[in-house]
């Protein structure tokens, strides 16, 4: 493997951790936080906390999360700025941003995956009568947006079009 390929493939990791940290970011603050639809660890079918102290447990769980991520973020910006300093101008930020996707899209399908499906922790929107569609679409958009990825990083300047 030529130096530019090993490059670049540091460059796809730091866009794999930075993705998956990002996308567990965002369904930490988005659907746990600001929608209210899930914890991370659900006590009751609809996800309804039966007291203070029982909330107060889910969003400190919630908070573990939210740290496990960010540190994802800081670990993958440092291998970012490796990364980086290594390309040079060779850099690609369509291979970031197709690494970025391809890690959260990975992070939300596994995630969807084992704590919805296997172990049942909770659902993107339990209790709902539509709960099991809430949860297929979300590994949906994991599925989407790790194709999307993987395309955007194999074909770094895009695709020759006919003349």
């Amino acid at each position: 493997m030529n130096n530019l390929s090993s490059n670049k493939n540091s460059l796809v990791r730091a866009g794999l951790v930075l993705g998956a940290g990002f996308g567990g970011m965002a369904d930490g603050i988005v659907l746990h936080s600001i929608l209210g639809w899930h914890h991370m660890i659900c006590y009751s079918m609809d996800c309804q906390p039966a007291s203070i102290l029982q909330l107060q447990q889910e969003n400190a769980q919630d908070g573990y999360f939210l740290l496990v991520v960010w540190l994802m973020v800081l670990t993958g910006t440092a291998m970012l700025f490796k990364a980086a300093s290594q390309l040079g101008s060779a850099a690609s930020g369509r291979v970031l941003l197709g690494a970025m996707l391809a890690g959260s899209g990975a992070f939300n399908f596994l995630e969807g995956l084992i704590n919805h499906q296997i172990l049942g922790l909770h659902h993107v929107v339990p209790g709902s009568p539509h709960q099991l569609l809430f949860d297929l679409l979300y590994l949906a958009n994991g599925v989407l947006f790790f194709v999307v990825g993987s395309w955007l990083v194999r074909h770094p300047k895009g695709e020759a079009r006919p003349q």
